[in-house]
């Protein structure tokens, strides 16, 4: 066991999806899986293992922001043997050709956060997904019939950010949403050689529109779907 995880040793799937809600956890595990068992409840970031399709798959909350996620993360893969971690969450578009709901498979992350600074790098880390795993989900939203699309996001340390203009200029780069825990998610996975991804739906344009409470249960369950169907791939 862990400081944030009371899991036992092989209670934990070698691939676990990663919401930032730990009730969103708890949703895809009683909605998408089966003979579920719950392993962790410390702090309340609710974690569980199940089946889907036969595949053993566990879902975790990692809570809001670099920090937290980059304690779950860091723990499942260091000492719960952890390969893979797909990142499910929400997103706030910024590139003007995106609507809401959009499905969104992260290339890398740019961020705005110091978390590679523990890294002592002589230069700037590129924060990037697991070609792997992309291509998984790519091929799961093919086989579903569903929309994606692949792309640079940001993570974001700041939520309410006193810099009005700073998203605009993250848009004139190419960087399609935000978000706040990809980075953090991706460096982890680098640094102890295993795996990442994340995969987003479009919750609200920056500046513009916002789903409603129906509207992103729908979006979300296609996203959650990707990424099962993708899961039991690796």
């Amino acid at each position: 066991m862990t400081p944030h995880i009371n899991a036992q040793k092989g209670q934990v799937a070698k691939t676990v999806l990663m919401p930032g809600d730990p009730l969103r956890a708890k949703f895809i595990a009683e909605t998408f899986l089966t003979d579920v068992i719950q392993y962790n409840e410390v702090r309340g970031m609710l974690g569980f293992t199940g089946k889907y399709k036969g595949a053993e798959i566990s879902v975790q909350g990692s809570g809001m922001g670099a920090p937290s996620i980059g304690i779950y993360s860091y723990e499942l893969y260091k000492f719960y043997d952890v390969d893979n971690i797909i990142r499910v969450g929400t997103a706030g578009g910024m590139a003007k050709s995106l609507k809401l709901k959009d499905v969104i498979i992260a290339s890398g992350a740019s961020t705005n956060s110091d978390f590679a600074k523990q890294y002592n790098l002589p230069g700037t880390y590129s924060a990037v997904a697991s070609f792997e795993i992309i291509e998984a989900l790519v091929n799961a939203s093919k086989n579903l019939g569903k929309d994606y699309i692949v792309g640079n996001i940001l993570t974001s340390d700041i939520f309410y950010d006193a810099d009005e203009t700073a998203l605009d200029r993250w848009r004139r780069m190419g960087v399609l949403a935000v978000e706040m825990e990809a980075a953090a998610l991706f460096m982890n996975a680098a640094f102890l050689e295993k795996k990442a991804a994340t995969i987003l739906t479009i919750s609200d344009i920056i500046g513009g529109e916002v789903t409603s409470p129906e509207e992103r249960q729908t979006a979300f369950l296609d996203m959650m779907e990707i990424a099962l169907e993708g899961s039991i791939t690796l």
